[in-house]
């Protein structure tokens, strides 16, 4: 009997799950589910259409050797790797220029230029293709000049190109200025104590200390113009790429089997630099160990100059961009009558009714913003602040960090796939502005999860043991601690996906109604019906709306930050 207790006592207790536990991993499956529903079956959808024929049959690979052998769509595909290359190798020396010399100078006005490299988020990307337009199209104020010069056309490959450097250069900065934010000031302390030049420092010190984060922005910034849409359609003119040959196959042809092939070759660069980055991120090592010292640029008086002479250049060049657009929304009839007057907004809000689309796009943008941030949040927390469930977890996980690998374009032909299927018991949502919302959330996604990610990381896990030893449900926790410490990543998460909702195109150029037409949207319509004014007065009102809601968020950020961290200060 004595032999026996003790190999009793050595066997594990199978304990059955508590049953805030049991909430907990329902509350995950429910976030499993959606994004199933909303991410991987449209993807899904869009592998099976280009494996069918147009009759629905199994047609095997025949749709992409159809494919292959049509050289006006090969054509199209060279397109758009030599002109993302080309923008990648403009736009990614420029920024870490730009961003040298916030880091690396004590130049003035830091702030003031910083802000100024954000317009392009505020405004949808195709602002910049109108603005060249305006500067160098066939009745632009520099067209002369351009004649003079041998340069006959702005529409095509020239075009795309300058608009693209514009629009990802905001993107493309923000790596870089992180990147080179990390350095240890001993490197280059021992370096001057060697005598090292300045460009051997910068050859043999910053260069390398920099390169994983040069590798990032020059991916991002490939993908990005890669599956960009509205700016090509704009401005591209007979030059064609592949996101402009998705929507003339789908909507103009309504050959959805070869649309369905050119969206996955869409995927396919996106998923490649995922898979890219992901690696170099897993090869990089820490610049600033904590025996580091920050580094800190001395004052240098003409080296200061030429940063800010530098950083003038390309704000100037940024303003151009948006004054002309600006400028050109009020001009009474271009060119030939520049005086003042209201009439391309009326034109755009009332007759080409817009204003309904202004409507939808703040519907749109505050619903991803509420539910998108909820939804983030929520998923983010069960799989950092819960146990349980290991397989629905990595499952979640994986799903969680898809959409940063899905181009816009792809995402939303993939909802027309799977939730115009009549026996889809969803269909019910298609042309609506909730399926609308449902995919900027989703295409959006990955970014708000790793920002609540990184802010859950931070919260000690004593929080949720304490809490579990005194018998308080999860959810108590999550809304008395958590949520209160977590609400400036919440007010980031919702300003994100507001400023992305309002000006997004690719994700949604699919999936409105009439009824349901978003500003975004009206823009390209108007584009379209030769009334490029009042699609310049449309683009400049989403720029100012989302200035507008950048203003808000920031007041909710000070707000917040009284009421839920005053615990962050220290007493005097």
């Amino acid at each position: 009997m004595a032999a026996v207790l003790p190999a009793a006592a050595a066997q594990p207790v199978k304990q059955s799950a508590h049953w805030t536990d049991r909430i907990a991993h329902i509350a995950l499956l429910l976030v499993a589910l959606a994004l199933t529903a909303f991410l991987a079956l449209p993807l899904l959808s869009i592998l099976m259409q280009a494996l069918q024929d147009k009759s629905g049959d199994f047609a095997g690979l025949a749709n992409f050797i159809e494919y292959a052998q049509t050289p006006a769509l090969l054509t199209s595909l060279w397109n758009s790797i030599w002109v993302s290359a080309m923008v990648t190798v403009i736009a990614v020396p420029l920024a870490f220029g730009f961003a040298y010399a916030l880091t690396r100078s004590r130049m003035p006005f830091k702030p003031l230029f910083r802000g100024i490299t954000l317009i392009p988020l505020l405004a949808p990307s195709l602002l910049s293709a109108i603005s060249l337009i305006y500067w160098f199209g066939n009745q632009g104020v520099f067209k002369s000049w351009m004649a003079a010069l041998g340069w006959n056309e702005i529409y095509g490959a020239p075009g795309i190109v300058i608009a693209e450097c514009f629009a990802v250069f905001p993107h493309a900065l923000m790596i870089l200025i992180t990147a080179l934010s990390l350095s240890d000031a001993r490197l280059y302390e021992a370096a001057d104590a060697m005598g090292t030049s300045a460009s051997r420092k910068f050859f043999t010190i910053t260069l390398p200390g920099a390169k994983y984060g040069l590798i990032s922005a020059a991916l991002v910034t490939f993908t990005l113009v890669i599956t960009d849409f509205g700016i090509p359609k704009v401005i591209g003119g007979s030059f064609n790429v592949l996101a402009t040959d998705v929507f003339k196959l789908v909507i103009g042809q309504q050959d959805f089997a070869k649309g369905a092939v050119v969206a996955i070759l869409l995927l396919a660069p996106a998923v490649i630099t995922f898979g890219v980055d992901s690696y170099v991120s897993r090869r990089q090592t820490a610049m600033l160990t904590a025996r580091a010292i920050p580094y800190r640029p001395k004052r240098n008086a003409k080296y200061d100059a030429v940063m800010t002479l530098y950083c003038c250049l390309v704000a100037f060049l940024m303003l151009a961009m948006l004054g002309m657009a600006v400028f050109a929304s009020f001009a009474s009839f271009w060119p030939y009558n520049l005086s003042p007057s209201l009439r391309h907004y009326v034109m755009g809000l009332v007759d080409a009714e817009v204003g309904v689309g202004f409507l939808n796009s703040l519907k749109m943008a505050a619903g991803t913003a509420f539910f998108g941030t909820a939804l983030v949040f929520t998923g983010a927390y069960l799989l950092e602040k819960t146990k349980g469930m290991a397989g629905l977890r990595s499952i979640v996980k994986m799903l969680a960090m898809l959409p940063m690998a899905v181009p816009g374009l792809v995402l939303g032909l993939g909802y027309i796939f799977f939730f115009n299927e009549p026996r889809n018991p969803l269909n019910g949502l298609y042309h609506t502005v909730a399926l609308l919302t449902l995919c900027t959330i989703v295409h959006f996604y990955t970014t708000g999860h790793l920002t609540a990610v990184t802010a859950l990381k931070s919260l000690d896990g004593e929080f949720e043991a304490v809490s579990a030893s005194l018998k308080v449900p999860f959810f108590k926790t999550f809304w008395r601690v958590t949520l209160p410490i977590c609400t400036p990543a919440l007010v980031d998460i919702a300003r994100y996906f507001f400023i992305n909702a309002m000006t997004t195109i690719s994700a949604v150029v699919f999936l409105y109604s009439p009824e349901t037409k978003v500003a975004s949207i009206a823009i390209l319509n108007l584009d379209e019906a030769g009334e490029i004014g009042a699609a310049a007065a449309m683009a400049v009102l989403i720029a100012v709306a989302s200035s507008i809601a950048m203003l808000f968020f920031m007041a909710l950020a000070w707000w917040v930050n009284r009421r839920t961290q005053a615990w962050r200060g220290t007493d005097k």
